[in-house]
This record gives C-alpha cells, structure tokens and sequence, in this order.
C-alpha cells in the first residue's frame, strides 16, 4: 500500500513538474530575448525598450552622457531637438523601475527657430535653447509658475544655463489647439516648456539631482563633448 501510494503521489505531481517547465523556459528565453545586443551598453539598451520610437542616436547618446555622469541615475528626460516641435519630442525615464513616465511637447527657444530648431546657444539673452547634459535643480514658483532649474554640466556648451534662467515650466503655448492653428508650438527665451496640464507631476518626477539630455546632432559638440566622449561612457557602450 505505501509503494501504491508514493506511485499516485509521484503521478499526481508529474503534470505540475512538467507545466512547470514551459514557465521557465519562457522566463528564460525572456531574459535572453532583453539582453543588450553586442556593442549596445545596459542603460542604451533599457532606453531603447521603454521607447522604441525614439531616434535611435539621441538616446545612445543620452545612455553614454549619463553614464559618465552618473551611472546610478533614477530619471532620466531625454529632449530630440531634430525633431519639429508638433510632434512629442520629450521623454522622461525612471530607470529604477523601468518605466516610461512622460513622452511630450517640448517648446524650443525663439532663437533657435522657427517650428524646428536649428540654433543652440550657451549665450546669455540669445532666447535660444541649449543642448547636452543637465543636472536638475530645485523647483521652484516664478513669472513662469510652477518651475524647475536646470544646472548645465557642459562648459561653453550649457553651462550657463542657470544665469540664462533656463528652466522647465508650462506654457499656454504648449498645447495641440496652439498647433493646430499655427502648425508649431510657441517659443520660449530658451527654456523647455511643457504643456501647463502636465507641468507638476513631470517637474516633481524630475526635480533634484535628476538629469536632462537635450539632443541635437550638432557636429562640433558631438566631437567636443566631454559627457559623451568621456572614457568611461565608451567603455560601458562597448560591454
């Protein structure tokens, strides 16, 4: 009767080992499927993933920046300047958790252009915006509203940012009814406004030692730059 019984037990539970199996596997296979592909780094790769739409360099360039930077960043927003201003062009990452948090009209400075930018400036009342890497700041309330700092971490590139008052906030301007009657966004001084409906939960997901990557492909800041040509950048991107 006992031999009888451990028969019926090891019966019994053999239909469960064996589902069992299938659930692994495609957990396994899951795992491999979301490996970087080779010469593609970790943080490129998540960017990649959470916004495949994204031109593809902006955020290679993003991952290597933020990895000199700060490889342990939490949030992340990236800004396509290549792209015209009607169509969302401004994303925000929490790479903590792996998600998408905002993906946004972004306005670009009068000086830059008209509804694509063209024009970038570290200059003080060029009303235009500025491209590279920035470290976010504390929020704040000014003529702008709700608002958040931005510290520029790019000599002669953006970092003057925080004498220019360049900073995140809403504007009326940012909106689909302003495009669809002008087939552009409003421009700002410089700053990246947003859409005023969204202006506090993007500022409070973005406030304080987060970082912004304004993406331009600029030929003598992509060769100049020291955050995405720093070594240890490249070293990741080519793991």
């Amino acid at each position: 009767m006992l031999f009888r019984s451990r028969i019926t037990t090891v019966l019994f539970s053999l239909p469960i080992v064996l589902l069992s199996y299938p659930l692994q596997a495609a957990s396994f296979f899951s795992q491999v499927a979301t490996a970087p592909p080779a010469g593609v780094s970790p943080l490129h790769h998540q960017l990649l993933q959470l916004a495949p739409g994204v031109t593809p360099e902006a955020l290679r360039l993003a991952a290597q920046a933020l990895s000199c930077a700060d490889p342990s960043a939490e949030r992340l927003a990236v800004i396509d300047y290549s792209l015209p201003s009607s169509e969302p062009r401004m994303w925000v990452f929490d790479l903590h958790q792996h998600t998408l948090l905002f993906e946004e009209l972004v306005s670009h400075g009068q000086g830059s252009g008209d509804a694509v930018a063209s024009a970038f400036s570290n200059t003080p009342d060029s009303h235009q915006s500025s491209i590279g890497l920035f470290r976010t700041m504390n929020s704040y309330y000014g003529r702008n509203g709700y608002s958040l700092r931005l510290d520029g971490l790019e000599p002669e590139v953006n970092d003057l940012a925080f004498e220019r008052a360049i900073v995140i906030h809403g504007a009326d301007y940012v909106s689909d009814d302003f495009i669809a009657q002008t087939g552009r966004l409003g421009r700002s001084h410089g700053c990246p406004a947003v859409r005023e409906d969204i202006t506090y939960p993007l500022i409070d997901s973005l406030k304080e030692n987060q970082y912004v990557f304004a993406y331009y492909p600029d030929e003598e800041w992509l060769a100049t730059s020291q955050v995405i040509n720093c070594p240890t950048a490249l070293s990741l991107a080519r793991r």
